[in-house]
């Protein structure tokens, strides 16, 4: 779900003062992205919305995540919108972030 090595490298690379701006930047941006897909989503702006999400979650580890939104931008990309399973890159979004914080404060990535 988390791809931990993914996340030291990312905190080795920016530094500590840095990650710890990052994380909740990051938890924000997709939680905006994510309550705008928990209700009616438009579909033309599916693709766009999953392809900043995937690229922010990959950034950060939240490796489940980025790959449900990559499946789901191509399928958008592709035509097929309204086939993409939104629940299911919700749910994995509210359980990656679970995982995430805890690791982090379990010293996962440390």
């Amino acid at each position: 779900m988390i791809d931990w090595q993914r996340v030291t490298t990312l905190r080795a690379e920016i530094g500590e003062e840095d990650f710890e701006e990052v994380v909740p930047l990051f938890i924000e941006e997709v939680s905006d992205i994510t309550d705008g897909l928990s209700g009616e989503v438009d579909l033309s702006q599916l693709e766009a919305k999953l392809h900043c999400m995937k690229g922010s979650a990959m950034n950060l580890g939240f490796s489940e995540f980025a790959s449900l939104c990559h499946r789901g931008e191509a399928m958008a990309a592709a035509g097929s919108a309204g086939s993409v399973d939104v629940a299911e890159i919700l749910i994995s979004f509210e359980a990656s972030k679970a995982a995430f914080l805890s690791g982090l404060s379990q010293g996962a990535a440390a």
